[in-house]
């Protein structure tokens, strides 16, 4: 039975949860890699019942102009009218443009990918790194998951060998080279409560969030907000504080 809006905001302001979380617990996770044959790379994670699915497959394209000895990283997701009634068929919606560009934004701007050794032609020839998520089913805290299933993903994946202009899927080469592990928290504000990993009956009171990504060593490499409300300097703090602190426990999560 779905709860109402005003009985979910009541118990979030008496530091309680409709599944008797505490505010700053996570539901059960896990993490697994190569599940899909035909990726070369991919990881399958779950946080409580949502299930996000990602895969790597790596190509070779033209660099950037401005960056002609780097390699590219695209990444998309795909929600699944199956995954949700909240979601439909079509052409990608803002939701799902917003999971993949945060999630583009974490591992870019931390840096993990070394993109400099994907270059194989200075100007003409580099590796694209091309990240699919795949939203099977949701249950609340999708960026969080989307995030994780794509490092995970990442760091799972080898290179393919590539001979004469051509890609020879069969063979490897190595592992693509990813020296650090991003985890994205998102940190969600109902009232003035602050709480993580919400399912999605509670994600329908947010006023606002935030998603704080983080280094191996401490450091924030990206922060996206969202939601019509406001966050005090404390707040925000305290939710970096949270990042830092769940994103170690994740990190161990991933080989």
């Amino acid at each position: 039975m779905l709860m109402s809006e005003d009985y979910i905001r009541k118990r979030a302001d008496s530091g309680l949860r409709l599944d008797e979380r505490k505010l700053e617990e996570f539901r059960q996770i896990s993490v697994e890699t190569d599940v899909i044959k035909n990726a070369e790379g991919s990881a399958r994670v779950k946080i409580g019942k949502t299930h996000v699915l990602a895969g790597v497959k790596m190509s070779v394209g033209e660099p950037f102009s401005d960056t002609p000895n780097e390699g590219v990283l695209i990444v998309n997701a795909e929600f699944s009218p199956v995954a949700s009634p909240e979601f439909e068929a079509g052409p990608p919606s803002e939701r799902s443009i917003e999971v993949a560009r945060v999630t583009d934004r974490g591992v870019r701007e931390s840096k993990c990918i070394d993109v400099e050794k994907l270059c194989i032609t200075p100007g003409e020839a580099v590796w694209m790194v091309n990240v699919d998520l795949h939203i099977l089913d949701y249950d609340g805290n999708l960026q969080d998951a989307a995030a994780l299933a794509a490092i995970a993903a990442l760091k799972a994946t080898n290179l393919p060998k590539y001979e004469n202009k051509k890609i020879v899927i069969e063979e490897k080469t190595g592992s693509l080279p990813v020296k650090d592990t991003p985890i994205a928290i998102t940190t969600v504000k109902i009232g003035n409560t602050l709480l993580l990993d919400t399912n999605a009956e509670e994600e329908q009171c947010i006023d606002a969030r935030i998603t704080i990504t983080t280094m191996e060593n401490g450091n924030i490499c990206s922060i996206q907000k969202g939601g019509t409300g406001y966050f005090t300097i404390d707040e925000i703090a305290k939710a970096a504080d949270l990042s830092i602190a769940k994103g170690k426990e994740l990190r161990k999560m991933i080989k």
